[in-house]
C-alpha cells in the first residue's frame, strides 16, 4: 500500500463511497501480516515510498509461495531477487499470468499495479559480460520502482576505448550504476569523466586474489574519484533501490521547475 492508495480509501470513506468495515478490510494487513514463518511488511511503501521485496536464496517453495499470495492479495508489485533457474521451475505452475523471470538476473516480477511511464533515466554499466547478472539485478530493480533504465556493457578498462565511444550516451544519465568484478577500477574511471552521482557495485568475478569481490570493493571504497557511493558485494538490487531514489528526486526537482 502506498500514499495514493491510503489516500482514495480514506478519500471513499470521507464521501461514503466505502463503508468503515470495507476500509477496516483493505486495512487490516497494516503494519503487516503474520504469516508465522515471516511477517509480510505491506506498510513499507507507505513509509519509505520501496515495496517489500523477497530475497529468495535461503527459503522453501512453499514459504515463497505464501510470501507471494500474500503480496499478491495486497495488490502489491512483486520483486524476488535470488530466484534459480531450479527455484523458478518449482514455482512456475502456482505463478499468476503475466510472471516474468529474467534468467541472467535471477529475479521474478510480478505486477499488480497499472505501468507507469518510467521517469528520468539510469545508465547501468558493466566493466565485463561476466558483470552482466548483477547489472540486470539493478535494472529489474529499478525499472519495476518507475525508473527508466540503459544499460552499456563490457566497457571496463582493459579497453579504455570502449568505454570512451560510449563516452556521451553515459552522460545523458541522471545517476549511474557502475558494475565490475576483478579489481573493480572501472567506477573510479567513470567517476573521474562525468558529474553525475555513482552508485559502484563490486561483483565476486575475478580470479583467486579477488577474494570474491573484496578486492574490487576495496578499490571502490578507496576511489579518489569524487561522487562514488559503493554498494555490497553482488548487490545490484541496493544499487538499484538508491539508483532509483536518487533519479526520482532530480524528477521532483525537474517538476517544480
Amino acid at each position: 500500500m502506498n500514499q495514493k492508495e491510503l489516500r482514495q480509501i480514506l478519500t471513499n470513506l470521507y464521501k461514503n463511497k466505502l463503508s468503515p468495515a470495507d476500509a477496516m478490510k483493505q486495512l487490516q494487513n497494516m503494519p503487516y501480516e503474520n504469516i508465522d514463518f515471516a511477517k509480510i511488511d505491506h506498510h513499507r511503501e507507505l513509509r519509505s515510498g520501496l515495496p517489500e521485496v523477497i530475497y529468495g536464496q535461503g527459503k522453501t517453495i512453499p514459504q515463497l509461495k505464501k510470501i507471494i499470495q500474500s503480496l499478491k492479495k495486497a495488490n502489491s508489485d512483486t520483486l524476488a531477487t535470488k530466484i534459480s533457474g531450479d527455484t523458478y521451475k518449482k514455482l512456475k505452475t502456482s505463478l499468476p499470468k503475466g510472471a516474468k523471470y529474467n534468467e541472467q538476473a535471477q529475479t521474478l516480477v510480478i505486477r499488480n499495479k497499472k505501468i507507469k511511464q518510467p521517469a528520468g533515466l539510469i545508465t547501468i554499466v558493466t566493466a565485463g559480460t561476466s558483470d552482466i547478472p548483477i547489472a540486470e539485478e539493478a535494472a529489474v530493480t529499478a525499472n519495476l520502482l518507475g525508473s527508466r533504465v540503459e544499460t552499456i556493457f563490457d566497457v571496463g578498462v582493459a579497453g579504455l576505448h570502449r568505454l570512451l565511444d560510449n563516452i556521451e550516451q553515459i552522460k545523458k544519465a541522471r545517476v549511474l550504476i557502475v558494475v565490475a568484478g576483478m579489481e573493480g577500477a572501472l567506477a573510479s574511471v567513470v567517476g573521474g569523466l562525468v558529474s553525475q552521482p555513482i552508485i559502484a557495485v563490486p561483483t565476486s568475478i575475478g580470479y583467486g586474489a579477488s577474494f570474491n569481490g573484496i578486492s574490487a570493493l576495496l578499490t571502490m571504497l578507496n576511489s579518489c574519484a569524487p561522487g562514488i557511493a559503493v554498494v555490497n558485494i553482488d548487490n545490484g538490487f541496493g544499487a538499484g533501490c538508491m539508483a532509483h531514489r536518487i533519479n526520482i528526486l532530480a524528477e521532483k526537482v525537474s517538476e517544480r521547475g
